[in-house]
Protein backbone atom coordinates (compact mmCIF):
# COMPACT_ATOMS: atom_id res chain seq x y z
CA UNK A 1 0.00 0.00 0.00
CA UNK A 2 2.79 2.58 1.14
CA UNK A 3 4.76 1.26 -2.52
CA UNK A 4 1.73 2.13 -4.51
CA UNK A 5 1.16 5.80 -3.02
CA UNK A 6 5.03 6.17 -3.21
CA UNK A 7 4.66 5.82 -6.90
CA UNK A 8 1.33 7.99 -8.01
CA UNK A 9 3.03 10.67 -5.58
CA UNK A 10 5.88 10.32 -7.86
CA UNK A 11 3.69 10.65 -11.22
CA UNK A 12 1.28 13.11 -10.42
CA UNK A 13 3.16 15.26 -7.33
CA UNK A 14 6.33 16.74 -6.86
CA UNK A 15 8.85 14.31 -7.74
CA UNK A 16 6.96 13.66 -11.38
CA UNK A 17 8.01 17.64 -12.08
CA UNK A 18 11.23 17.23 -11.12
CA UNK A 19 11.63 13.92 -13.35
CA UNK A 20 9.83 16.13 -16.16
CA UNK A 21 11.92 19.41 -15.57
CA UNK A 22 15.17 17.46 -15.87
CA UNK A 23 13.93 15.46 -19.37
CA UNK A 24 12.79 18.94 -20.62
CA UNK A 25 16.45 20.41 -19.94
CA UNK A 26 18.31 17.27 -21.15
CA UNK A 27 16.26 17.17 -24.51
CA UNK A 28 17.35 21.65 -24.67
CA UNK A 29 20.80 20.67 -23.83
CA UNK A 30 20.83 18.49 -26.23
CA UNK A 31 18.99 20.85 -28.89
CA UNK A 32 22.23 23.34 -28.06
CA UNK A 33 24.95 20.97 -28.49
CA UNK A 34 23.31 20.01 -31.68
CA UNK A 35 22.72 23.79 -33.14
CA UNK A 36 26.32 24.49 -31.31
CA UNK A 37 27.99 21.79 -34.04
CA UNK A 38 25.54 23.47 -36.47
CA UNK A 39 27.15 26.62 -36.36
CA UNK A 40 30.29 25.18 -36.17
CA UNK A 41 30.21 23.34 -39.39
CA UNK A 42 28.75 26.90 -41.04
CA UNK A 43 31.87 28.38 -39.53
CA UNK A 44 34.38 25.74 -40.69
CA UNK A 45 32.72 25.25 -44.22
CA UNK A 46 32.76 29.40 -44.11
CA UNK A 47 36.73 29.00 -43.43
CA UNK A 48 37.48 26.14 -45.50
CA UNK A 49 35.82 27.47 -48.57
CA UNK A 50 38.20 29.14 -51.12
CA UNK A 51 37.47 31.76 -53.39
CA UNK A 52 39.34 30.07 -56.09
CA UNK A 53 36.98 27.00 -55.28
CA UNK A 54 35.24 26.14 -57.71
CA UNK A 55 31.44 25.22 -57.17
CA UNK A 56 32.07 21.34 -57.53
CA UNK A 57 34.41 21.46 -54.62
CA UNK A 58 32.17 23.98 -52.67
CA UNK A 59 29.62 21.01 -52.50
CA UNK A 60 32.42 18.33 -51.90
CA UNK A 61 33.57 20.14 -49.23
CA UNK A 62 30.46 20.62 -47.69
CA UNK A 63 29.45 16.95 -48.42
CA UNK A 64 31.94 16.06 -46.24
CA UNK A 65 30.92 18.39 -43.09
CA UNK A 66 27.03 18.02 -42.99
CA UNK A 67 26.76 14.20 -42.06
CA UNK A 68 28.30 15.01 -38.71
CA UNK A 69 25.22 16.96 -38.06
CA UNK A 70 22.12 15.93 -40.51
CA UNK A 71 21.61 12.92 -42.12
CA UNK A 72 22.69 13.72 -46.09
CA UNK A 73 22.46 10.68 -48.81
CA UNK A 74 22.74 13.21 -51.50
CA UNK A 75 23.86 17.00 -51.83
CA UNK A 76 23.08 19.09 -55.28
CA UNK A 77 23.15 22.52 -56.30
CA UNK A 78 20.66 23.54 -58.59
CA UNK A 79 20.82 26.83 -60.92
CA UNK A 80 18.67 29.19 -62.15
CA UNK A 81 19.37 30.50 -65.64
CA UNK A 82 16.25 32.45 -67.76
CA UNK A 83 13.67 30.71 -66.28
CA UNK A 84 15.34 26.97 -66.51
CA UNK A 85 16.46 24.40 -64.04
CA UNK A 86 19.85 22.76 -64.04
CA UNK A 87 21.89 20.62 -61.40
CA UNK A 88 25.03 22.20 -61.42
CA UNK A 89 26.72 20.03 -58.86
CA UNK A 90 26.36 16.93 -56.90
CA UNK A 91 27.60 14.81 -54.30
CA UNK A 92 28.45 11.63 -54.99
CA UNK A 93 29.78 13.38 -58.44
CA UNK A 94 27.99 10.51 -60.03
CA UNK A 95 25.00 9.90 -57.94
CA UNK A 96 22.27 10.78 -60.68
CA UNK A 97 20.89 12.21 -63.44
CA UNK A 98 18.23 15.17 -64.05
CA UNK A 99 17.79 15.95 -67.53
CA UNK A 100 14.53 18.40 -66.34
CA UNK A 101 12.59 19.54 -63.63
CA UNK A 102 9.08 18.73 -63.86
CA UNK A 103 6.21 21.38 -62.99
CA UNK A 104 5.50 19.44 -59.90
CA UNK A 105 9.43 19.40 -58.95
CA UNK A 106 9.91 20.15 -55.12
CA UNK A 107 12.47 21.93 -56.16
CA UNK A 108 10.73 24.43 -58.59
CA UNK A 109 8.30 25.05 -56.15
CA UNK A 110 10.39 25.97 -53.74
CA UNK A 111 12.43 28.16 -55.54
CA UNK A 112 8.95 29.92 -57.28
CA UNK A 113 7.82 30.73 -53.58
CA UNK A 114 11.22 31.87 -52.39
CA UNK A 115 10.82 29.98 -49.22
CA UNK A 116 12.43 26.91 -47.76
CA UNK A 117 10.51 23.63 -47.20
CA UNK A 118 10.73 19.81 -46.23
CA UNK A 119 9.28 16.96 -48.50
CA UNK A 120 8.29 13.66 -47.75
CA UNK A 121 8.61 12.76 -51.53
CA UNK A 122 6.82 9.33 -53.50
CA UNK A 123 8.60 8.08 -55.98
CA UNK A 124 6.36 8.97 -58.53
CA UNK A 125 7.14 12.92 -57.47
CA UNK A 126 10.85 11.80 -58.13
CA UNK A 127 10.77 10.18 -60.93
CA UNK A 128 12.68 12.47 -63.41
CA UNK A 129 15.73 11.72 -60.73
CA UNK A 130 17.48 9.07 -62.56
CA UNK A 131 19.84 7.54 -59.62
CA UNK A 132 23.02 5.41 -60.11
CA UNK A 133 22.23 1.72 -59.16
CA UNK A 134 25.59 1.84 -57.72
CA UNK A 135 24.23 3.82 -54.91
CA UNK A 136 20.83 3.01 -52.46
CA UNK A 137 17.88 4.82 -53.05
CA UNK A 138 14.90 5.97 -53.86
CA UNK A 139 15.67 9.28 -52.10
CA UNK A 140 12.29 10.03 -49.57
CA UNK A 141 12.95 12.72 -48.05
CA UNK A 142 14.16 16.41 -49.08
CA UNK A 143 15.32 19.88 -47.30
CA UNK A 144 15.18 22.72 -50.11
CA UNK A 145 16.08 26.09 -49.23
CA UNK A 146 16.44 28.47 -51.95
CA UNK A 147 19.78 30.77 -52.69
CA UNK A 148 19.63 34.39 -52.84
CA UNK A 149 21.44 37.22 -54.70
CA UNK A 150 20.10 39.99 -53.12
CA UNK A 151 16.09 39.23 -53.57
CA UNK A 152 16.77 37.44 -57.08
CA UNK A 153 16.59 33.30 -56.57
CA UNK A 154 19.57 32.26 -58.22
CA UNK A 155 19.29 28.57 -57.22
CA UNK A 156 18.35 25.92 -55.05
CA UNK A 157 20.00 24.04 -51.99
CA UNK A 158 19.16 20.09 -52.01
CA UNK A 159 19.46 18.03 -48.48
CA UNK A 160 18.37 14.31 -49.72
CA UNK A 161 18.25 11.32 -47.58
CA UNK A 162 16.67 7.75 -48.43
CA UNK A 163 14.84 7.56 -44.88
CA UNK A 164 11.77 8.64 -44.72
CA UNK A 165 10.84 11.93 -42.21
CA UNK A 166 14.70 12.63 -42.36
CA UNK A 167 14.09 16.34 -41.97
CA UNK A 168 11.90 18.39 -39.09
CA UNK A 169 10.82 22.07 -39.77
CA UNK A 170 13.59 22.70 -37.02
CA UNK A 171 16.17 21.40 -39.17
CA UNK A 172 15.35 24.08 -42.40
CA UNK A 173 16.29 27.09 -40.44
CA UNK A 174 19.83 25.51 -40.73
CA UNK A 175 19.48 24.57 -44.77
CA UNK A 176 18.96 27.77 -45.53
CA UNK A 177 21.79 29.12 -43.21
CA UNK A 178 23.64 26.78 -45.22
CA UNK A 179 22.50 27.71 -48.30
CA UNK A 180 23.15 31.21 -47.60
CA UNK A 181 26.35 30.95 -46.63
CA UNK A 182 27.26 28.64 -49.80
CA UNK A 183 25.00 31.24 -52.43
CA UNK A 184 27.99 34.24 -50.73
CA UNK A 185 30.78 31.71 -51.34
CA UNK A 186 29.80 30.91 -54.94
CA UNK A 187 29.12 34.57 -55.68
CA UNK A 188 32.59 35.24 -54.37
CA UNK A 189 33.75 32.65 -56.11
CA UNK A 190 32.60 34.27 -59.15
CA UNK A 191 33.63 37.57 -58.43
CA UNK A 192 37.63 36.57 -58.07
CA UNK A 193 37.15 34.95 -61.33
CA UNK A 194 35.77 37.87 -62.86
CA UNK A 195 38.66 39.67 -61.15
CA UNK A 196 41.13 36.65 -61.68
CA UNK A 197 40.41 37.12 -65.82
CA UNK A 198 40.28 41.02 -65.65
CA UNK A 199 43.68 40.89 -64.46
CA UNK A 200 45.00 38.29 -66.43
CA UNK A 201 43.68 40.45 -69.74
CA UNK A 202 45.20 43.60 -68.04
CA UNK A 203 48.62 41.54 -67.41
CA UNK A 204 48.89 39.75 -71.07
CA UNK A 205 47.69 43.07 -73.16
CA UNK A 206 50.50 44.80 -70.24
CA UNK A 207 53.18 41.86 -71.65
CA UNK A 208 52.30 41.96 -75.00
CA UNK A 209 53.22 45.99 -75.60
CA UNK A 210 56.53 45.42 -77.34
CA UNK A 211 57.76 49.07 -76.23
CA UNK A 212 59.34 48.82 -72.29
CA UNK A 213 56.58 49.71 -69.54
CA UNK A 214 57.55 50.53 -66.30
CA UNK A 215 55.66 51.11 -63.33
CA UNK A 216 57.43 53.18 -60.75
CA UNK A 217 56.23 54.05 -56.99
CA UNK A 218 56.58 57.92 -55.85
CA UNK A 219 59.83 56.36 -53.73
CA UNK A 220 61.33 55.51 -57.34
CA UNK A 221 60.87 51.98 -56.57
CA UNK A 222 59.90 49.98 -59.64
CA UNK A 223 57.12 47.70 -59.16
CA UNK A 224 55.90 45.95 -62.64
CA UNK A 225 57.69 45.57 -66.05
CA UNK A 226 57.07 43.87 -69.18
CA UNK A 227 60.65 42.61 -69.65
CA UNK A 228 61.05 44.39 -73.42
CA UNK A 229 63.95 46.42 -72.54
CA UNK A 230 66.94 46.65 -75.30
CA UNK A 231 70.03 44.73 -75.06
CA UNK A 232 71.81 47.53 -74.77
CA UNK A 233 70.05 48.32 -71.36
CA UNK A 234 69.97 45.57 -69.78
CA UNK A 235 73.72 45.41 -67.92
CA UNK A 236 72.20 47.62 -64.98
CA UNK A 237 69.06 45.98 -64.58
CA UNK A 238 70.92 42.35 -64.55
CA UNK A 239 72.84 43.86 -61.86
CA UNK A 240 70.26 43.88 -59.71
CA UNK A 241 71.69 47.09 -57.20
CA UNK A 242 68.49 47.94 -56.22
CA UNK A 243 64.99 47.84 -57.44
CA UNK A 244 64.96 52.11 -57.71
CA UNK A 245 63.83 53.24 -61.37
CA UNK A 246 67.68 55.07 -61.25
CA UNK A 247 69.77 52.06 -60.60
CA UNK A 248 68.14 49.39 -62.49
CA UNK A 249 68.51 51.65 -65.84
CA UNK A 250 71.24 53.99 -65.14
CA UNK A 251 73.52 52.11 -62.61
CA UNK A 252 73.06 55.54 -60.52
CA UNK A 253 72.80 55.43 -56.57
CA UNK A 254 70.60 58.68 -56.06
CA UNK A 255 67.80 59.91 -58.06
CA UNK A 256 69.44 61.82 -61.60
CA UNK A 257 69.23 65.42 -61.93
CA UNK A 258 65.98 66.63 -63.56
CA UNK A 259 64.31 63.70 -63.10
CA UNK A 260 60.72 63.76 -64.45
CA UNK A 261 59.22 61.75 -61.90
CA UNK A 262 59.40 65.07 -59.38
CA UNK A 263 57.84 66.97 -62.29
CA UNK A 264 54.88 64.48 -62.45
CA UNK A 265 54.52 64.44 -58.50
CA UNK A 266 54.92 68.65 -58.89
CA UNK A 267 52.05 68.77 -61.67
CA UNK A 268 50.13 65.52 -61.59
CA UNK A 269 50.51 66.12 -65.82
CA UNK A 270 52.31 63.39 -68.41
CA UNK A 271 56.16 64.60 -68.86
CA UNK A 272 57.86 64.01 -72.23
CA UNK A 273 61.50 63.76 -72.33
CA UNK A 274 64.00 62.34 -75.19
CA UNK A 275 67.65 60.27 -74.35
CA UNK A 276 70.19 59.23 -75.79
CA UNK A 277 71.76 56.06 -74.38
CA UNK A 278 75.80 55.40 -74.16
CA UNK A 279 75.12 52.72 -76.96
CA UNK A 280 73.62 55.11 -79.30
CA UNK A 281 70.10 54.52 -78.96
CA UNK A 282 67.63 57.20 -79.00
CA UNK A 283 64.37 56.60 -76.96
CA UNK A 284 61.70 59.09 -76.33
CA UNK A 285 60.20 58.28 -72.70
CA UNK A 286 56.26 59.07 -71.76
CA UNK A 287 55.97 59.21 -67.79
CA UNK A 288 51.99 59.14 -66.83
CA UNK A 289 50.79 59.95 -63.64
CA UNK A 290 48.60 57.21 -61.46
CA UNK A 291 46.11 58.81 -59.29
CA UNK A 292 44.53 57.27 -57.09
CA UNK A 293 41.21 57.48 -55.97
CA UNK A 294 41.42 60.56 -53.79
CA UNK A 295 43.40 62.34 -56.46
CA UNK A 296 46.82 61.94 -55.23
CA UNK A 297 49.73 60.04 -56.50
CA UNK A 298 50.31 56.60 -56.72
CA UNK A 299 52.81 55.79 -59.40
CA UNK A 300 54.09 56.69 -62.37
CA UNK A 301 53.85 54.70 -66.05
CA UNK A 302 56.98 55.23 -67.69
CA UNK A 303 57.12 54.15 -71.40
CA UNK A 304 60.02 53.75 -73.91
CA UNK A 305 59.52 54.13 -77.13
CA UNK A 306 62.59 53.27 -79.49
CA UNK A 307 63.29 56.23 -82.50
CA UNK A 308 66.59 55.70 -83.40
CA UNK A 309 65.73 54.39 -86.93
CA UNK A 310 63.16 57.60 -87.16
CA UNK A 311 65.23 59.76 -86.13
CA UNK A 312 67.53 58.93 -88.76
CA UNK A 313 65.13 58.76 -91.30
CA UNK A 314 64.66 62.50 -90.26
CA UNK A 315 68.19 63.21 -90.42
CA UNK A 316 68.42 61.90 -93.89
CA UNK A 317 65.26 63.41 -94.80
CA UNK A 318 66.97 67.20 -93.63
CA UNK A 319 70.40 65.90 -95.58
CA UNK A 320 68.28 65.25 -98.46
CA UNK A 321 66.83 68.51 -98.16
CA UNK A 322 69.95 70.64 -97.92
CA UNK A 323 71.62 68.81 -100.49
CA UNK A 324 68.48 69.67 -102.97
CA UNK A 325 68.68 72.98 -102.48
CA UNK A 326 72.88 72.80 -102.60
CA UNK A 327 72.61 70.75 -106.11
CA UNK A 328 70.04 73.25 -107.09
CA UNK A 329 71.83 76.01 -107.17
CA UNK A 330 75.25 74.53 -108.20
CA UNK A 331 73.06 73.38 -111.52
CA UNK A 332 72.30 77.32 -111.30
CA UNK A 333 75.47 78.19 -111.22
CA UNK A 334 77.13 75.74 -113.28
CA UNK A 335 74.74 76.23 -116.03
CA UNK A 336 75.25 80.09 -115.87
CA UNK A 337 79.43 79.53 -116.22
CA UNK A 338 79.08 77.29 -118.60
CA UNK A 339 78.50 79.38 -121.19
CA UNK A 340 80.66 82.41 -120.84
CA UNK A 341 83.83 79.74 -119.95
CA UNK A 342 82.50 78.25 -123.48
CA UNK A 343 83.30 81.90 -125.02
CA UNK A 344 86.61 81.77 -122.89
CA UNK A 345 87.53 79.06 -124.25
CA UNK A 346 86.31 78.82 -127.85
CA UNK A 347 88.24 82.54 -128.21
CA UNK A 348 91.48 81.61 -126.46
CA UNK A 349 91.83 78.53 -128.93
CA UNK A 350 90.81 80.68 -132.49
CA UNK A 351 93.17 83.57 -131.07
CA UNK A 352 96.03 80.63 -130.79
CA UNK A 353 95.17 79.32 -134.11
CA UNK A 354 95.69 82.66 -135.49
CA UNK A 355 98.32 83.14 -134.04
CA UNK A 356 100.17 79.66 -134.86
CA UNK A 357 99.46 81.05 -138.40
CA UNK A 358 100.71 84.23 -138.38
CA UNK A 359 104.08 83.04 -136.97
CA UNK A 360 103.80 83.78 -133.44
CA UNK A 361 104.13 80.37 -131.72
CA UNK A 362 105.55 81.62 -128.45
CA UNK A 363 102.35 84.06 -128.56
CA UNK A 364 100.37 81.28 -129.15
CA UNK A 365 101.99 78.96 -125.91
CA UNK A 366 101.22 82.01 -123.83
CA UNK A 367 97.52 81.15 -124.63
CA UNK A 368 97.54 77.59 -123.40
CA UNK A 369 97.55 78.71 -119.91
CA UNK A 370 94.52 80.05 -120.15
CA UNK A 371 92.74 76.86 -122.62
CA UNK A 372 94.48 74.73 -119.70
CA UNK A 373 92.51 76.79 -116.57
CA UNK A 374 89.45 77.48 -118.71
CA UNK A 375 89.01 73.54 -119.63
CA UNK A 376 90.14 72.50 -115.35
CA UNK A 377 87.05 75.24 -114.86
CA UNK A 378 84.78 73.17 -117.69
CA UNK A 379 85.62 69.83 -115.50
CA UNK A 380 84.61 71.19 -112.42
CA UNK A 381 81.39 72.66 -113.93
CA UNK A 382 80.72 69.30 -115.03
CA UNK A 383 81.44 67.98 -112.14
CA UNK A 384 78.98 70.16 -110.77
CA UNK A 385 76.06 69.38 -112.54
CA UNK A 386 77.12 65.50 -111.77
CA UNK A 387 76.40 66.27 -108.24
CA UNK A 388 73.27 68.21 -108.79
CA UNK A 389 71.78 65.89 -111.34
CA UNK A 390 68.03 64.50 -110.10
CA UNK A 391 67.41 62.40 -112.99
CA UNK A 392 70.17 59.60 -112.69
CA UNK A 393 69.65 55.84 -112.05
CA UNK A 394 69.31 54.84 -108.12
CA UNK A 395 72.81 52.78 -108.86
CA UNK A 396 75.03 51.71 -111.78
CA UNK A 397 78.40 50.56 -112.72
CA UNK A 398 81.31 53.13 -111.31
CA UNK A 399 84.53 53.64 -110.05
CA UNK A 400 85.75 53.66 -107.19
CA UNK A 401 88.57 56.15 -107.97
CA UNK A 402 86.94 58.09 -110.63
CA UNK A 403 84.04 59.21 -107.78
CA UNK A 404 87.11 59.75 -105.36
CA UNK A 405 88.82 61.96 -107.95
CA UNK A 406 85.37 64.07 -108.66
CA UNK A 407 85.05 64.89 -105.21
CA UNK A 408 88.57 65.97 -105.09
CA UNK A 409 88.27 68.32 -107.59
CA UNK A 410 85.35 69.64 -106.00
CA UNK A 411 86.68 70.16 -102.57
CA UNK A 412 90.43 70.28 -102.60
CA UNK A 413 90.99 74.14 -102.68
CA UNK A 414 88.81 74.64 -99.42
CA UNK A 415 91.59 72.16 -98.14
CA UNK A 416 94.06 73.43 -99.44
CA UNK A 417 93.38 77.00 -97.97
CA UNK A 418 93.34 75.34 -94.59
CA UNK A 419 97.15 74.85 -95.26
CA UNK A 420 96.68 70.91 -95.23
CA UNK A 421 98.21 68.25 -98.23
CA UNK A 422 96.08 65.63 -99.47
CA UNK A 423 97.77 62.52 -100.19
CA UNK A 424 96.10 60.25 -102.76
CA UNK A 425 96.70 56.69 -102.69
CA UNK A 426 94.32 54.48 -105.05
CA UNK A 427 94.63 51.10 -105.73
CA UNK A 428 94.85 50.57 -109.38
CA UNK A 429 92.40 48.24 -111.59
CA UNK A 430 89.90 48.11 -108.98
CA UNK A 431 87.11 46.38 -110.04
CA UNK A 432 83.63 48.28 -111.29
CA UNK A 433 80.78 48.59 -108.15
CA UNK A 434 77.64 48.78 -108.58
CA UNK A 435 76.18 51.69 -106.49
CA UNK A 436 74.97 55.27 -106.32
CA UNK A 437 77.88 57.81 -106.96
CA UNK A 438 76.35 60.71 -106.21
CA UNK A 439 76.07 59.15 -102.78
CA UNK A 440 79.39 57.73 -102.27
CA UNK A 441 80.91 61.03 -103.23
CA UNK A 442 78.34 62.37 -100.19
CA UNK A 443 79.96 60.35 -97.74
CA UNK A 444 83.58 61.00 -98.98
CA UNK A 445 83.04 65.15 -98.87
CA UNK A 446 81.52 64.39 -95.37
CA UNK A 447 84.29 62.17 -94.48
CA UNK A 448 87.11 65.24 -95.97
CA UNK A 449 85.35 67.94 -94.28
CA UNK A 450 85.55 66.06 -90.78
CA UNK A 451 89.03 65.51 -91.31
CA UNK A 452 89.92 68.79 -92.11
CA UNK A 453 87.57 70.14 -88.75
CA UNK A 454 89.70 67.66 -86.58
CA UNK A 455 93.02 69.61 -87.49
CA UNK A 456 91.49 72.97 -87.28
CA UNK A 457 92.76 73.58 -83.93
CA UNK A 458 96.10 71.13 -84.34
CA UNK A 459 99.63 72.51 -83.62
CA UNK A 460 101.13 70.34 -86.00
CA UNK A 461 104.24 71.10 -88.95
CA UNK A 462 102.40 68.92 -91.68
CA UNK A 463 98.88 68.70 -91.50
CA UNK A 464 98.18 65.81 -93.62
CA UNK A 465 94.76 64.22 -94.93
CA UNK A 466 95.63 60.83 -96.72
CA UNK A 467 92.51 59.51 -98.97
CA UNK A 468 93.07 55.58 -100.06
CA UNK A 469 91.16 52.91 -102.02
CA UNK A 470 92.04 49.23 -101.48
CA UNK A 471 90.62 45.63 -101.91
CA UNK A 472 89.94 43.72 -98.86
CA UNK A 473 89.42 39.68 -99.05
CA UNK A 474 86.92 38.32 -96.26
CA UNK A 475 86.58 34.67 -97.00
CA UNK A 476 84.65 34.20 -99.88
CA UNK A 477 83.83 38.01 -100.24
CA UNK A 478 85.23 40.51 -101.27
CA UNK A 479 85.04 44.66 -100.03
CA UNK A 480 86.30 47.90 -101.63
CA UNK A 481 87.34 50.14 -99.12
CA UNK A 482 87.63 53.84 -99.47
CA UNK A 483 89.62 55.52 -96.68
CA UNK A 484 90.25 59.00 -95.34
CA UNK A 485 92.64 59.32 -92.52
CA UNK A 486 94.26 62.62 -90.62
CA UNK A 487 96.28 63.21 -88.21
CA UNK A 488 94.00 65.78 -86.20
CA UNK A 489 92.99 65.34 -82.43
CA UNK A 490 91.12 62.18 -82.56
CA UNK A 491 87.78 61.13 -81.05
CA UNK A 492 87.45 59.65 -77.45
CA UNK A 493 86.70 56.11 -76.80
CA UNK A 494 83.61 56.96 -74.93
CA UNK A 495 83.00 58.98 -77.72
CA UNK A 496 83.37 56.68 -80.74
CA UNK A 497 79.72 54.36 -79.76
CA UNK A 498 77.99 58.33 -80.33
CA UNK A 499 79.24 59.58 -83.55
CA UNK A 500 76.96 57.85 -85.29
CA UNK A 501 73.84 59.37 -83.36
CA UNK A 502 71.62 61.64 -85.65
CA UNK A 503 72.07 65.35 -84.15
CA UNK A 504 75.56 63.98 -81.66
CA UNK A 505 78.49 66.77 -82.63
CA UNK A 506 81.57 67.58 -81.00
CA UNK A 507 81.83 70.76 -83.08
CA UNK A 508 80.50 74.48 -82.53
CA UNK A 509 76.92 74.91 -83.25
CA UNK A 510 78.05 77.01 -86.64
CA UNK A 511 80.04 74.48 -87.84
CA UNK A 512 77.48 71.32 -87.95
CA UNK A 513 74.40 69.77 -86.96
CA UNK A 514 75.64 66.46 -86.35
CA UNK A 515 73.75 64.71 -89.51
CA UNK A 516 76.86 63.77 -92.11
CA UNK A 517 77.92 60.99 -90.33
CA UNK A 518 74.53 59.09 -89.53
CA UNK A 519 73.35 59.61 -93.12
CA UNK A 520 76.82 58.70 -94.44
CA UNK A 521 76.26 55.37 -92.62
CA UNK A 522 72.75 54.86 -93.85
CA UNK A 523 74.12 55.29 -96.95
CA UNK A 524 76.69 52.41 -96.70
CA UNK A 525 74.49 49.97 -95.09
CA UNK A 526 71.66 50.72 -97.86
CA UNK A 527 74.91 49.85 -100.18
CA UNK A 528 74.91 46.74 -97.92
CA UNK A 529 77.81 47.71 -96.53
CA UNK A 530 79.34 49.50 -93.40
CA UNK A 531 81.40 52.19 -92.08
CA UNK A 532 84.41 51.33 -89.81
CA UNK A 533 86.69 53.66 -87.30
CA UNK A 534 89.89 53.83 -85.76
CA UNK A 535 91.03 56.59 -83.89
CA UNK A 536 93.63 57.57 -81.28
CA UNK A 537 93.23 60.57 -79.03
CA UNK A 538 95.63 63.16 -80.14
CA UNK A 539 96.87 61.34 -82.90
CA UNK A 540 94.01 61.29 -85.48
CA UNK A 541 91.50 58.80 -87.37
CA UNK A 542 90.48 56.98 -90.14
CA UNK A 543 86.86 56.57 -91.31
CA UNK A 544 86.25 54.07 -94.19
CA UNK A 545 83.40 52.88 -96.54
CA UNK A 546 83.22 49.32 -97.00
CA UNK A 547 81.83 48.22 -99.84
CA UNK A 548 80.92 44.83 -101.33
CA UNK A 549 82.39 43.34 -104.82
CA UNK A 550 80.08 42.06 -106.94
CA UNK A 551 81.05 38.95 -108.98
CA UNK A 552 81.34 39.45 -112.70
Amino acid sequence: MDNREKLLEQLTGVDSSKLNYYVELKKRNQDVLKQNSRLEILHQLARDINIDMSISDIIERTFTKLPQTLPCDFLGLVTVRNGDLKLKAMMPRDYCRIDDFPVHSPTLNVIRQKKAAVCNVTPEEICHVRINPAYPGPLKALAVAPMFKRDEVIGALIVASIHDTSYSEADLSFVQHLADQLAISIQNARLYKQVSRAKKEWEETFMAVTDPIFLVDTDYNVLLHNNHLPPEMSGFWDQRLSSKCFAKLHGRKEPCPNCPIREVKRTLRPVFQRWQTEGGLVLDLSYYPVLNEKKQLAAVTIILKDVTQKTKMEAQLVQAAKLAALGEMAAGVAHELNSPMTVIIGTAQMLARDLQIDGQPDKAEALDDIINSGLRCKRIIQNLLTFSRQDQPPVTDMDLNAEAQRVLSLIRYQINRSQIRIVEQFAPDLPKLTANGPQIQQVLTNFLINARDAMADVERREKVIRVATSLRKEGEKMWAVLSVTDNGIGIEPENLSKIFTPFYTSKEATKGTGLGLSVSLGIAESHNGTIEVESRPGMGSTFSLVLPVEHQ
